[in-house]
Order: C-alpha cells, then structure tokens, then sequence
C-alpha cells in the first residue's frame, strides 16, 4: 500500500510525478465529485491540467452521476484513482450511496495507487467529522455516518495558513489537536503514506522526514 495526500495537486507537481514514475499505467481515473457543491472549482481543473502536463490521460468518473455497477467495474480495474478537493462530506455521502468506501479502501490496500487532494485526502481517515469547521456538513444531507476509507489512522488537515482558510484550519488544528493525529498540510506539502509509516514531503525539495 502507498497513498500519497495532498492539500493542493497543482502545487505539489514535481511529487506528484516522483510518486506517479512507478505507475506502469498513463491513465488515471479522476474523480472531481467533491466539487459538484463549490462555487469555484479553479482549484480541479488545475490538478487535471498538471497530471495532463506530466503525460498522463484522465478518466473522468463522477461517482454522483454513474450508476453503482459501472463505478465497482471502473474501480476494480483502475491502476490508479485520484480524488480531487471539493466539499469533503458530499465527497463521502455521494462514496457511500454507491457502496464504494470498503471497494476503494480494499483496493488501495490491494496497491492500487491512489492520490487524494483535500477532501480526497480527509476521507483516508478513519472518520471525517473534525473537518466540520472547514467544510459546510449541511451540503451532505444524506450523511449520517462519518467514519471514512480508514486507510490511514492519521487525520489530514489541509490548507493550513492558505487563503480562504486561514481561520478555519487554524481553528481545526486548535479543537482537535489533541484529540486526533493531526497532520497539518500547506498547499506545497504532501503526506506519502505506506505500511511501513508516513513521511511529510515539501514540494520546494521533493524530500521529506519520516514518521
């Protein structure tokens, strides 16, 4: 198993690539759903332009708008699954609808490269309800159980210091700092996650320190 977590896809290119130069396969299949509820989806077409920019060919697979059959024969085959950002808890309303959380969690396990970006990279937590401060819970009205893909017993917390979520990573990082295994991310560092632990890489060195 190897996951790698990021805050922001487009500002994290050169470990992107690093991570991606094992993938046998150049296409990968994209999933944006956790942006069917922003406003601004900038941030997703991006990441789809950078992954293009490194030679890979994207697969667009919006979980919301595909029926279940079609999402477990694209998942099961897929070489490579990436979660872009967006609102995290319609991200794993819309997940757990189509019965997908256990498929992705045991094909991630199974050493299915996977890369998640914000909202994709909370739900490998095993639960995601302290993302409540940044994210508005009420665009996932049909979410009542929080707990995640729990691929990673450490939680993400993305965009810390980065505008527009200066205040609300901060104030996450503050309630629940001592009550989960915090990560705390900017938008140019990066979580690469294995079974032998973690390491926290910077996208200005592509090197990190191991936990």
């Amino acid at each position: 198993m190897e996951l790698l977590l990021v805050s922001y896809l487009a500002g994290t290119k050169t470990i992107t690539a690093n991570y991606l130069s094992k993938l046998s396969s150049k296409t990968i299949t994209f999933i944006p759903t956790a942006g069917n509820v922003e406003p601004y989806t900038g941030f997703i077409d991006e990441g789809i332009a950078m992954l293009e920019d490194l030679g890979y060919q994207l697969q667009m697979l919006d979980i919301a708008k595909v029926e279940e059959p079609v999402l477990i024969q694209e998942l099961e085959s897929a070489a490579c699954v990436c979660i872009s950002g967006g609102n995290t808890f319609y991200l794993l309303q819309e997940l757990k609808k189509k019965h997908l959380t256990e498929l992705l969690a045991r094909r991630i396990r199974e050493g299915m490269f996977y890369i998640g970006e914000s909202a994709g990279a909370i739900i490998a937590a095993p639960d995601i309800e302290y993302n409540q401060i940044m994210d508005d819970k009420t665009l996932a009205p049909d979410l009542t159980d929080y707990s995640a893909l729990s691929v990673f017993d450490h939680s993400l917390l993305p965009h810390l210091g980065e505008f527009p979520f200066e205040t609300s990573s901060r104030e996450t990082l503050e309630r629940y700092r001592n009550s989960l295994k915090l990560i705390p991310l900017n938008n140019h560092e990066a979580v690469l996650v294995n079974d032998r632990g973690y390491t926290v890489l910077c996208e200005t060195s592509a090197e990190g320190s191991s936990l």
